[in-house]
């Protein structure tokens, strides 16, 4: 009797929460100004890039997810992303083609421009729908389609969490993932500084390049966690989110510590050191000449759960400077 007692209660507990699920649709998210509608939860989505895909996985979505991309041809995962992936197959190691995507026949995909997406290409949400696969789009993403560049908050994270939340009816586990994501980043702000300076302190973000650095501008993701970890993103007069500067006007500004993009390459940080080093410019500008650097990979420094941590270490690193 008790063994049927509780296989009752598992059973009606399980179809209250399915029952839940269903009534909480039609519901409609925001997709960069536009009304994107999802009458039920997908059952086969493709999640592209590896921050959008720790998204998911952090709202453990793996059962609707037929396939990612972007993945190994830009990163070495770790093991941890490697077993909560499991058997879900990559599509495309970079850039997916539509017929990638159609052959895996998804109802859903989640993407952004230049992350997975670039306008006038062969996929787009237009293009996708005529398929019947509606796009999500990561909202860091969005100033590309010509509307407006706010400066970056952490609120892109917390939003898009939101949002996948409910198009998977999965919102009170979204809510609560950002509410304890909220409470992390409001005890580190709490933490009593030892500097006596009302600046914050000078960080230049450094990806790729040696004619030109390509750095992180306003509308990117990591002027918001710079901010959040208590310094200031040397750039974030750049009216783009990732974008080319010159090194005369980073070096003018002297930043005070570098982020260096690890992209696990087996190089680390070291080659963009060895950059900057030589640089005739950089190479007297205090961070550089002090070798104060931290290297964040790239899941860090793009919308998506590893913020979080990238933010601690931000801060730990800045209070090291102080």
């Amino acid at each position: 009797m008790l063994k049927r007692a509780a296989l009752l209660f598992a059973v009606m507990a399980t179809c209250c929460k399915l029952a839940a699920e269903v009534h909480a649709f039609p519901v409609t998210v925001d997709n960069c100004g536009e009304p994107l509608i999802i009458k039920a939860p997908p059952q086969r989505a493709v999640i592209h890039d590896i921050n959008m895909t720790e998204m998911a996985f952090a709202l453990g979505l793996q059962p609707r997810m037929i396939g990612v991309t972007g993945i190994t041809g830009w990163y070495k995962a770790s093991a941890t992303f490697k077993a909560a992936l499991g058997n879900i197959p990559e599509l495309a190691s970079k850039y997916p083609t539509l017929e990638n995507l159609l052959a895996a026949r998804p109802d859903f995909f989640f993407a952004g421009w230049y992350y997975g997406m670039k306008p006038g290409g062969d996929i787009t949400p237009a293009r996708l729908a005529q398929h019947g696969i509606q796009t999500l789009v990561l909202t860091e993403s969005c100033i590309h389609g010509g509307r407006e560049r706010p400066k970056a908050s952490l609120a892109l994270l917390y939003n898009d969490m939101l949002r996948l939340g409910s198009v998977f009816g999965k919102r009170s586990e979204a809510e609560q993932l950002v509410a304890q994501w909220r409470l992390r980043i409001q005890a580190l702000q709490s933490t009593p500084s030892a500097s006596t300076s009302t600046q914050p302190l000078r960080v230049f973000v450094y990806d790729s390049g040696e004619d030109k650095p390509f750095t992180a501008g306003r509308a990117a993701m990591p002027t918001a966690l710079i901010e959040a970890a208590g310094g200031r993103n040397i750039m974030d007069d750049m009216s783009t989110s990732w974008g080319y500067a010159s090194w005369e006007s980073v070096a003018s500004r002297n930043p005070q510590l570098l982020i260096l993009l690890d992209y696990q390459d087996g190089h680390g940080p070291s080659r963009l050191l060895a950059t900057l080093q030589a640089h005739p410019a950089m190479r007297h500008t205090e961070a550089v000449k002090r070798q104060r650097y931290i290297a964040l990979r790239y899941s860090e420094l793009t919308p998506g759960p590893a913020n979080i941590e990238a933010i601690e270490k931000i801060a730990r690193a800045l209070r090291a400077i102080e």
